[in-house]
Order: C-alpha cells, then sequence, then structure tokens
C-alpha cells in the first residue's frame, strides 16, 4: 500500500479522535477489518420499514390510506427536525433561519399537493367500508401535528379564540391545555363532556405535551425571529418566508385536507361524521379555528379574511 501525505493526515486526525474520547485508535482500524460493507437496504432500514403496514380489512385501497398516512408521518418527522435547529441555536443568524424555513414550507408544500393521492387515489365505496373499521382513530391524534405547531409560535395563538382574553403568559399550562383550539373538536357541545378519541390521545400525549408547551414558550420560531436584529426582522426573504410557512401550514395545507375528506365523508355514504367523531367541518376549516402563527406578520385586511374560500 502507498502510504501517501493524505493518507498519513487522515491517520493522524483520526488518532486525534478517538484520543479525544479515550479510545485506542488500533481497536478502531482493527475493527473495520471485520465490518460489513454498507448497503442501501441496510441504510434505509428497507425491510423494516415495508413490513410496517397492516391491514385491518380486505379492501385494497385501505394500504393507499395507511401508506399516505406514514409517509405524513415521516415529513412531519423532517419538519420538527427543522424546526429543532432553528429553535435550539441560541442566536440563528437570518440566512440559517430564512433557509431552514424554506426548507420547512417544502415539506408542507410537498403534504399539500399529496392530498391528490387521497382525494383521486381511492374509491369512495372502499373508504366508507373500511374507515368503519377505524373507529374512534383519527388523524386529530397525529402528535407530531401537535410538536409542530407548540414549536412554531406563541401559545395563545394555538388557545381557542373564545377564552383568549383570560389567558395569558402567566397562565398555568395545564389550564392553557384545555382551552387549545383543538380541544373544542374533542368534546360534546351541550355537556362538555370529552370523547374517547381525545381521552385517549392525552393518556399517551398529555405530559409530552406540556413539557413542550413550556419549552418552547420563549424559543418558538415567533421567539426566535423576534430575537433576530431589528432590521434582520424586517429582511424581505424572511418575512416572506414566515408569511409562506403560516399560511401554507395554516390555509393551504388544511383546505387540501379538508377538501380531501368532504369527497368521502359527504358522499352521502355514510352518516357524514368524522371517524373520530369530532365536528369536523368547524375544527379544520381555518376561518372558525382562525389558527395564525405569525398574526403579526399580517395586515388586518388579511387577518380579518384569513380562510375565507374564493
Amino acid at each position: 500500500m502507498n502510504i501517501t501525505e493524505h493518507t498519513t493526515n487522515l491517520l493522524q486526525e483520526l488518532d486525534s479522535k478517538f484520543h479525544d474520547i479515550g479510545q485506542k485508535t488500533d481497536t478502531h482500524l482493527e475493527g473495520l477489518l471485520w465490518s460489513k460493507p454498507i448497503t442501501y437496504w441496510d441504510y434505509i432500514q428497507t425491510d423494516v420499514l415495508l413490513n410496517l403496514q397492516t391491514q385491518r380489512t380486505t379492501l385494497p385501497d385501505e394500504m393507499v390510506f395507511i401508506m399516505y398516512h406514514q409517509v405524513n408521518e415521516l415529513l412531519f418527522k423532517m419538519i420538527l427536525w427543522e424546526i429543532n435547529q432553528i429553535c435550539h441555536t441560541e442566536r440563528p443568524e437570518t440566512a440559517f433561519f430564512t433557509e431552514r424555513l424554506m426548507r420547512i414550507s417544502r415539506y408542507f408544500d410537498m403534504l399539500t399537493t399529496s392530498f391528490d393521492i387521497m382525494g383521486d387515489g381511492m374509491e369512495v365505496e372502499q373508504y366508507m367500508k373500511f374507515r368503519n373499521t377505524l373507529t374512534p382513530a383519527s388523524g386529530f391524534q397525529s402528535a407530531q401535528y401537535r410538536l409542530i405547531e407548540f414549536a412554531s409560535c406563541d401559545l395563545i395563538n394555538l388557545i381557542d379564540y373564545r377564552f383568549r382574553a383570560t389567558i395569558d403568559r402567566n397562565t398555568p399550562y395545564d389550564h392553557a391545555f384545555e382551552h387549545l383550539y383543538w380541544q373544542a373538536a374533542g368534546k360534546d357541545h351541550k355537556t362538555g363532556e370529552k370523547s374517547y378519541l381525545i381521552l385517549e390521545f392525552e393518556r399517551k400525549y398529555k405530559a409530552s405535551f406540556l413539557r413542550h408547551m413550556e419549552e418552547y414558550n420563549t424559543i418558538n420560531l415567533w421567539q426566535k425571529f423576534k430575537q433576530l436584529p431589528e432590521p434582520d426582522q424586517k429582511n424581505p426573504e424572511l418575512i416572506k418566508a414566515m408569511r409562506h410557512y403560516d399560511h401554507t401550514v395554516n390555509i393551504t395545507w388544511v383546505m387540501g385536507h379538508l377538501n380531501a375528506a368532504r369527497k368521502y365523508i359527504d358522499s352521502g355514504q355514510g352518516n357524514g361524521e368524522a371517524t373520530g367523531g369530532s365536528d369536523w367541518k368547524k375544527y379544520m376549516h381555518p376561518k372558525y379555528q382562525r389558527r395564525i402563527f405569525f398574526p403579526e406578520l399580517w395586515s388586518e385586511d388579511e387577518l380579518k379574511n384569513w380562510g375565507e374560500e374564493k
């Protein structure tokens, strides 16, 4: 073997790396003798990934439904990965902030356009049959989507608009949690009792949600934006990225989801109810819940007409 200067430098760098963590370089080099070459299927864990789809019925289009939602959750994880880089960088530079935010928006753009898979990729008759085996599960129960919301904006913007005047930064997180906008979708409108849908959701995730609410109280995307130098807060590209993200998540993506649901649930082949029993039309439509991450970046007229369908 021809030991070049480059090889020698690499060995020295490796020796320094392992020395810093109290390891012997020779041990790690010898380990390379017995390690297997990496393959695509091992690295991506293809076999594991492709065995995560388990149908509850014999209807073929249920597989489309399962895989579509699994892809959604993978994209949610990608979004959280990027958000956390911004939120946990002590003083992110404007260029870094903008670039990461556009990554996040592209993921949501992809989610939005993917609704054609749901809207046009399943037979209504099949969906209306296999959906009955999903009750009371619902996409409402996506925990990652809730984490994205907590990490995006000040908590007050996620509170049901009817209760915002009674909640501020000093409100206990547990009390604020009970008044989040999506709580209304999981309660009986007459009795105020929580449905099985939301009770199970909270049993699984409430403790985690409360931790994230507190963690991101001062480091969410909006707070990170406000920590930038004042001239940077007026940067046109950054403001455009913030508005695009807000609009994509809280109008474009939501309306795509709503319109796909309308096709099936309002098809006349069922009772018109969501699998989780929520008042899905009001819960999902942005003009009712007015989910707005960065209201300060929108004009009075834009806020007034938020979510209105043209």
